[in-house]
């Protein structure tokens, strides 16, 4: 799913125009993949009695195409419409037997709130992506009706908003405080930037997208470089298991991770590996942590390097190096700590020739000490920093990340020609050729300590697999933000979600995504 301004959405939409696709027909495209959703909802609730909020716009349009299809599908469909629509839309929708109500002859709005009692959908359709805050009185005070009478309601209406919840500024994210929180969002062939941001996210519910027919070739479209991951997308980037397989097929993960102070960030990543389907996973950490997690991990086979009061020491780059043989990937960095000792370990490692490398945690601040790193490090090595350590790399501060989360990522991405996975709300994953991903996914869940190591374990484990640098990122960080979702259904509640769970949901994730 492309990811988009609204500005590059009116392009695409000029484009497809000029190209036989009419606008007329877009919209069509559109209403028609807007009720199919609803009525999938309804089907599945047992639900057939929609309300629409119309406006004048395309957004409107779009809801009287679907609301006219909902009607001819037997429901009982109500369109209130903030002013009067004598269009050929509207004419349609009359005569599959809806019903069109008027907000200038409903001063009170007690038509609207007979509506939205027995109405088991509204749908949001008075504003769409053109907006510019604040909202004109008229459209603030039909919203502020409508919460008023959901407040009222012992069962308000499941919402879909069309395109964007009303009142959303779908560049920004900024919102309107009469806006109307949606269950379920229906994008038009896109994901608009500001829904993938606060406030809009938490108002806009469950995402979807409806096909409104834009060719596969579109130039406008093809030639965006941002997207959305989807369970499709990430199940086309998993390599095959064929049934003749051996644990040679899938390649050794070799995972340089640990310290005294962090012994579980080397099982987490570890495991995480092997849960992401690579054939072997070795374990290379200070030789005291073996005895305490050899028992938890029977499957790894085992590298115990020299080290210095538990933290890797120098000498340990020279046992990594003779173990690279048949690695076919490498992880470096998890609970390492920031030893000076740990520091020169990165240092000598980096004058070997290395696997395809993923970088994660402490390995990036003692990364940002090496003179040149950049250069040092093998062809798009996956850097997985959280906003701190991204600061501790660039120097700039935790804020002027947050606030530029896609352009930071994509200029450092091009600057030190690597993959940078920006952890947090909405991951972002960029490539040095412009090429960035931005999951849809914010959740306290992934708020705990050690759910980054399960991240980097995940990555390492497609890499050996022979998955490319930017796909295995992105898959990797999907997974894991999916395997996250999972464990808070499971748990109940986010603060109590531990980093074991998301590592134990994987399993889930992958059975899912294999389907």
């Amino acid at each position: 799913m492309k990811l988009v301004t609204v500005s590059e959405m009116k392009a695409i939409e000029k484009q497809a125009d000029a190209s036989g696709l009419s606008y007329a027909q877009m919209m069509e495209n559109a209403g028609r993949g807007l009720a199919d959703i609803v009525y999938a909802v309804g089907e599945e609730n047992d639900w057939d009695e929609v309300l629409g909020l119309v406006g004048s716009g395309n957004n409107g349009g779009d809801a009287l195409v679907a609301l006219a299809y909902l009607a001819q599908a037997g429901w009982r469909a109500k369109a209130y419409c903030i002013k009067p629509r004598s269009d050929e839309l509207a004419q349609r929708f009359l005569e599959a037997g809806g019903e069109i109500l008027l907000a200038e002859e409903d001063d009170e709005f007690d038509s609207l709130a007979a509506c939205l009692e027995t109405a088991d959908i509204l749908l949001d359709g008075l504003l769409g992506t053109g907006i510019q805050l604040p909202l004109k009185p008229e459209l603030a005070n039909l919203l502020f009706a409508a919460q008023s009478i959901f407040a009222s309601l012992d069962e308000p209406p499941f919402v879909v908003a069309v395109d964007c919840p009303s009142g959303v500024d779908c560049d920004t994210g900024a919102a309107a405080d009469e806006t109307i929180p949606a269950d379920l969002t229906v994008t038009m062939a896109c994901v608009k930037q500001g829904l993938l941001r606060f406030p809009a996210f938490d108002l806009a519910g469950e995402l979807d997208v409806a096909d409104i027919g834009l060719p596969d070739d579109l130039p406008a479209l093809t030639q965006l470089p941002r997207f959305v991951p989807d369970v499709e997308w990430v199940a086309d980037q998993l390599p095959p298991r064929p049934s003749d397989a051996h644990k040679g097929t899938f390649g050794t993960a070799l995972v340089a991770a640990g310290s005294v102070a962090y012994t579980g960030a080397a099982y987490l990543s570890a495991k995480a590996a092997y849960r992401v389907g690579a054939g072997l996973v070795t374990l290379a950490v200070p030789a005291p942590l073996h005895a305490a997690l050899a028992g938890q991990l029977p499957e790894v086979t085992w590298l115990p390097l020299p080290h210095e009061n538990g933290f890797v020491a120098r000498a340990g780059a020279i046992s990594v190096t003779q173990h690279l043989g048949r690695a076919t990937a490498l992880l470096v960095g998890c609970g390492f700590g920031l030893e000076e000792t740990t520091r020169d370990f990165l240092a000598k490692l980096l004058e070997a020739k290395l696997p395809p490398l993923v970088i994660d945690a402490d390995g990036l601040k003692l990364l940002a000490q090496i003179p040149d790193w950049q250069k040092k490090l093998p062809t798009l090595t996956v850097l997985t920093p959280h906003p701190g350590e991204m600061s501790v790399l660039t120097g700039l501060s935790k804020d002027d990340i947050q606030n530029n989360r896609e352009f930071v990522a994509e200029k450092y991405a091009k600057e030190w020609g690597h993959i940078v996975v920006l952890k947090g709300a909405f991951t972002v994953i960029a490539a040095p050729d412009g090429k960035t991903a931005v999951l849809p996914f914010a959740s306290p869940a992934l708020a705990r300590a050690g759910t980054g190591d399960v991240l980097a374990g995940l990555i390492v484990g497609l890499r050996a697999q022979g998955v490319d640098a930017f796909e295995a990122a992105a898959a990797g960080a999907w997974i894991h933000a999916q395997a996250g979702l999972t464990a808070l259904s499971e748990v109940g509640s986010a603060a109590s979600v531990l980093a074991g769970d998301v590592l134990d949901c994987v399993n889930d994730v992958m059975a899912e995504v294999q389907v």
